[in-house]
């Protein structure tokens, strides 16, 4: 190109604009790539039937969830009241962080041995301490172990 041409001003304006097109393009391939957006298109095979074309589709079956044993849960009960009878002045977050586990639990185990409770519908303080020890002491009488055996006697 002759350098009259160059110097042409709607070739300098033409030259940066394709180099911001360019650039931003780049940008936007770069950023798509990184996060997981760029992705080939599949191809489909021959021969591949599509779903709900002349077949059934099977229901996909749902899994229950999984109940934890009843000694799992009497194991963590005992533990977690043992680590509350160790952190009565400690730190204010780590004792309401053991004592929202050991809530969690108790409800666990009530609602696996039936046993009824208002737990979760209790004010916070004194109303929700004597539910907590209420529901305690139902648990203890259906047979569940709660307190450690070195803790009797």
């Amino acid at each position: 190109m002759a350098p009259a041409v160059v110097n042409a001003w709607w070739v300098q304006l033409a030259a940066v604009i394709a180099m911001t097109v360019g650039t931003a393009w780049l940008m936007d391939l770069t950023m798509r790539a990184f996060s997981g957006e760029l992705r080939r298109p599949r191809r489909r095979r021959r021969g591949r039937r599509r779903p709900g074309r002349g077949t059934a589709r099977r229901p996909v079956p749902v899994a229950e969830p999984q109940r934890r044993s009843v000694q799992v849960i009497a194991a963590d009960l005992r533990r977690l009241r043992r680590e509350l009878a160790l952190v009565p002045t400690g730190s204010a977050a780590h004792r309401a962080g053991v004592l929202a586990a050991y809530e969690d639990v108790l409800v666990e185990a009530a609602d696996s041995l039936e046993v009824p409770h208002r737990l979760r519908q209790a004010c916070a303080g004194e109303e929700r301490e004597l539910e907590r020890l209420r529901l305690a002491a139902a648990l203890a009488d259906t047979g569940l172990v709660i307190s450690d055996p070195q803790d009797r006697g």
